[in-house]
């Protein structure tokens, strides 16, 4: 059986699947947001419901973040959440 060809990652998946630059930063900024909102939810060992009040959103929006549903979240909605939960996100600008 042929293996298919292994081609080393831009660091971007979605930059990998074909997304414009634009986009594909966009949704890895969104990406790496919820991750981390999941890992901090983790972390606290917090319930659905516990994460909702913390979070100051609903028990099926934490939901939708835990599942990874990134197109019902805005960059905008992220860094709140995030800040909410006493991180303090950042972003880093590097010429190509």
């Amino acid at each position: 059986m042929n293996e298919p060809p292994i081609t080393e990652s831009s660091g971007n998946v979605f930059s990998d699947l074909g997304f414009s630059e634009e986009e594909a930063t966009l949704l890895k900024l969104r990406a790496d947001l919820m991750a981390s909102l999941r890992e901090v939810i983790d972390a606290r060992e917090w319930t659905q419901a516990q994460a909702a009040q913390s979070l100051g959103i609903s028990q099926p929006r934490v939901s939708d973040l835990i599942r990874g549903k990134w197109d019902r979240f805005s960059l905008d909605m992220l860094l709140a959440l995030a800040v909410r939960v006493g991180l303090h996100p950042h972003i880093e600008l590097k010429a190509a």
